[in-house]
């Protein structure tokens, strides 16, 4: 019987992955708006991009900017909405996966073409080049969690179409040290209920965090009963609010004819919540062995 019961245990984990296989969490933060920064550059006669003119923005001048990162903080784009109604972006990408640190990355082409070499960009206001080549320092670089830009100071030179003429110009980037990522907490009791009238498992747990979130769970009970394999699946929402435990509750419904008896059951349970703070969905799991009594 043990052996059995090892064999189901082990089908139970390989098949829960194909019920909750759709939840996905998302990678890319949330765009930041930048609490204080400017972005100023100018272009060489015959540049495509400036038209040789001069563009200087910042926060202080009411000069809204923004800042998206990628999670590997291997990407930083700056967006710019300006006072005047003027709308830009730099990119700034870090060849192959590799973090955005202090130095000069040479030998830049156009963002998000760049392949495994360093990628740029500045395009707006309906001109962008279709190739370029560029050079960019960056000069400091602080991230947080989840593609977080707190800190960003860069210099940069683009040249379109393999011109002569260049545009150059620098970003500064500053914001609050980053807040605190989504901690999501999963229990599962090890006691459950096994229904004799309708033949349900009846399970039950806490979750706990660190913000308020709405959590989302979902799981599969996997028990042997009279060596037959039963299997039902199960779902519940709570409201999770910080500093104490939130109770849930959840039902698992047999798929066939046998009912969920008295005895051990495997558990395999997800539970997902949004953080807010980062725009993601952040998802913990827990498997289990637990006692059903019937009731």
């Amino acid at each position: 019987m043990q052996g059995t019961w090892r064999k189901a245990a082990l089908a139970a984990a390989l098949s829960i992955t194909g019920v909750l296989g759709g939840l996905a969490i998302a990678a890319p933060a949330q765009a930041q708006t930048v609490e204080s920064g400017s972005v100023s550059f100018s272009g060489d006669p015959g540049d495509y991009i400036t038209g040789g003119d001069s563009y200087s923005y910042s926060t202080e001048n009411g000069d809204q900017l923004t800042t998206n990162g990628s999670a590997d903080n291997s990407y930083v784009s700056v967006s710019i909405s300006g006072y005047n109604g003027d709308w830009w972006s730099v990119d700034f990408d870090a060849p192959g996966s590799a973090a955005l640190a202090p130095g000069t990355y040479k030998g830049a082409t156009r963002y998000p073409f760049n392949g495994a070499g360093p990628g740029l960009d500045l395009s707006g206001e309906g001109r962008g080049c279709n190739e370029l080549t560029g050079t960019f320092t960056v000069l400091n670089a602080v991230f947080g969690p989840n593609g977080y830009v707190q800190t960003f100071d860069a210099t940069f030179e683009q040249h379109c179409e393999g011109w002569e003429a260049a545009a150059r110009g620098e970003v500064h980037i500053s914001n609050p040290p980053p807040p605190e990522p989504l901690d999501l907490e999963l229990a599962v009791a090890t006691d459950g209920i096994a229904n004799r009238i309708n033949g349900n498992a009846v399970l039950q747990g806490t979750v706990t965090c660190n913000q308020p979130t709405s959590v989302s769970l979902e799981g599969a009970v996997t028990q042997i009963v009279r060596r037959v394999l039963v299997r039902g699946t199960f779902s519940a929402q709570v409201s999770c609010t910080p500093g104490s435990a939130t109770q849930w509750t959840a039902t698992a419904v047999p798929t066939g004819t046998t009912p969920f008896g008295k005895g051990k059951a495997e558990a395999i349970t997800r539970a997902t919540g949004h953080d807010v703070e980062y725009d993601e969905y952040v998802t913990v799991s827990n498997t289990s062995i637990v006692t059903l009594t019937r009731s």
